[in-house]
């Protein structure tokens, strides 16, 4: 029980900053203080982290996001607690799924992976890495992760390309960014050679499945269109979630 209770303050600050980072560094692309999306103006830190958490001047509440993702936290904080990844402890797990819940949450919500949020990540990968399969496996998991995005990249480019000059100009809303490739150079070093490559074909069959359902609704509801893409970062993200905080059990049925 002193466990639980012990790991639900972290838990609730760790919520807390991925919010706050969701909300700041797409609008900003820097740190600043709180501000309501609203109407843009800035709020005290106890109005937006505690309560009402409502703009005073507009009277905008913040979206019911907030308390999804403090909640999550909470609970993940508490699971961590009680069964932290191999070989990296309770602290790095929770600020490894701190620094996975901002780059999704900002994927979904503005179809962006930030340059900085990629160079942070590059940092963090480097140290978990390390920890968990040394420093030659993950370089080489770096590169791989990178590599193989990159030329998947190159690949939906030549595509698009081919496409736009028979049909004309399409959308530019693509499922297959830069930014992805980053994150997968990024998610290359935390996972180290060879998982990564368990790592993207993971997020690549977690990510045809969705896309596949999605599509089907879109039918069903007749609302389909050509080229209508998913923002791909979370399925890297969910891929690299299970290899990290069940990397042993993966691996157990793999090798059984």
């Amino acid at each position: 029980m002193i466990t639980y209770i012990l790991a639900i303050i972290p838990g609730w600050l760790f919520g807390a900053v991925v919010n706050y980072l969701a909300d700041v560094l797409p609008l900003r692309r820097r740190l600043t203080k709180p501000f309501c999306i609203q109407c843009d103006t800035t709020q005290n830190w106890i109005n937006y982290l505690v309560w009402p958490r409502k703009c005073p001047t507009c009277g905008h509440t913040r979206s019911i996001r907030v308390w999804v993702v403090e909640v999550f936290y909470i609970t993940a904080s508490v699971l961590i607690s009680i069964y932290p990844p191999p070989k990296l402890g309770y602290l790095m797990g929770i600020l490894l799924l701190a620094y996975f819940g901002v780059v999704v949450l900002i994927d979904l919500e503005y179809r962006l992976i930030m340059h900085p949020v990629s160079i942070f990540g590059g940092v963090l990968g480097l140290v978990v890495g390390f920890l968990s399969v040394g420093w030659w496996r993950t370089l080489l998991g770096g590169v791989v992760g990178f590599g193989v995005m990159g030329m998947l990249y190159m690949l939906g480019v030549l595509i698009m390309n081919i496409v736009k000059r028979r049909r004309g100009p399409l959308a530019d809303d693509v499922a297959l960014g830069f930014g992805d490739v980053n994150l997968s150079g990024v998610l290359g070093l935390m996972l180290g050679w060879p998982v990564v490559l368990i790592g993207l074909v993971v997020a690549v069959l977690i990510g045809g499945f969705v896309s596949l359902i999605f599509i089907l609704i879109k039918l069903i509801t007749r609302k389909y269109q050509a080229f209508m893409a998913l923002p791909y970062g979370p399925f890297l993200v969910l891929g690299a979630v299970i290899l990290i905080y069940f990397r042993d059990l993966v691996l157990a049925l793999i090798g059984g």
